[in-house]
């Protein structure tokens, strides 16, 4: 019954509340990011750790309370601990890069240069996953990158610091989601959400450990009050339930739908940090994000112009 229900994609009903779930915890991570490193003047590299060991935290009890229907023991597969090591790189790369664009530029801002995740999508999933995009879908992409060219030449709080920090957090995002595609596409290991949380969380507090003390202010920890420690703890715990069902929805969907479904999702996010943070954007950033839209609508209808025979087809199989 999973593996069916995975297959219908966007179509399954779980995988519509998943994604609204991700919708909802993304929106409390990101705004939650920008107060405490825009007001609260926390050091970002300490957000980020927190982050990552509250996954860890979190990543772990759901190990020894999983929920639902438990399936016998498995052998994990040769490349196992490499691929939550890679996973957890990733990660890493995606925490500190947004953190450091939120520090440099606006919520609005970040969130259009990362709208070109679709097109990183589609070049990486030919790469690794030798995944060909149909010519239909991938014209619909041309007016995701129009609107994010509208967008990033006309908007006010353009950083050049945060720009190369918004793109590195797309490439190492996108490099994410691939990746965790192609491991869950494995038959012969089920990998779990909870696998995906815990393991690759050690590897980043691994890595984002030696960082915080490099590179964070000398006062970052000595520094932290209790309200400045709950509203840490609250940041990582919606960072730990965002990359869940993200997680959770990428066994539904393709990476690129996974993309265009992130950029509809930032699309969303600029404007809810335009009414939070009273951000100022002209007249042609507005257009670059209803262009983006469009976009997405299109890919939608390409996707189910290249998928409809296909479920028809299975369709006909289960009856």
């Amino acid at each position: 019954m999973a593996s069916s229900d995975a297959a219908l994609g966007l179509r399954s009903p779980k995988a519509w509340i998943l994604l609204v779930f991700w919708y909802i915890f993304s929106a409390f991570t990101l705004f939650t990011n920008k107060y405490v490193v825009s007001y609260m003047q926390v050091d970002s590299m300490l957000l980020g750790s927190c982050q990552v060991m509250m996954t860890v935290i979190c990543g772990c009890i759901q190990l020894q309370l999983p929920c639902g229907p438990q399936s016998k023991p498995q052998t994990p597969p040769p490349a196992y601990y490499a691929s939550m090591l890679l996973i957890g790189c990733l990660t890493s790369g995606v925490i500190l890069f947004g953190l450091a664009a939120l520090k440099f530029v606006a919520v609005s801002f970040a969130e259009t240069v990362k709208s070109s995740a679709p097109i990183f999508t589609v070049v990486i999933s030919w790469l690794v996953l030798g995944e060909r995009t149909p010519l239909l879908v991938n014209l619909s992409l041309i007016p995701v990158m129009a609107g994010l060219a509208l967008c990033s030449s006309h908007e006010l709080s353009f950083n050049l610091i945060g720009f190369v920090a918004a793109m590195g957090t797309n490439l190492c995002e996108c490099l994410q989601s691939v990746f965790v595609k192609k491991i869950l596409n494995n038959k012969d290991y089920k990998y779990s959400a909870a696998e995906l949380q815990f393991y690759p969380g050690v590897a980043g507090a691994l890595i984002q450990t030696p960082i915080l003390h490099l590179l964070a202010r000398p006062d970052a920890i000595s520094g932290v009050t209790t309200e400045t420690a709950v509203t840490l703890a609250a940041a990582g715990f919606f960072y730990y339930c965002q990359t869940a069902t993200a997680y959770m929805l990428m066994e539904y969907i393709s990476p690129v739908t996974y993309s265009v479904a992130n950029t509809c999702k930032r699309a969303l996010l600029i404007w809810l940090s335009v009414l939070l943070f009273h951000n100022a954007v002209t007249l042609l950033s507005g257009l670059g994000t209803a262009v983006v839209i469009f976009g997405v609508f299109l890919y939608n209808a390409a996707t189910r112009r290249k998928f409809s025979p296909v479920v028809r087809a299975a369709d006909r199989t289960a009856m």
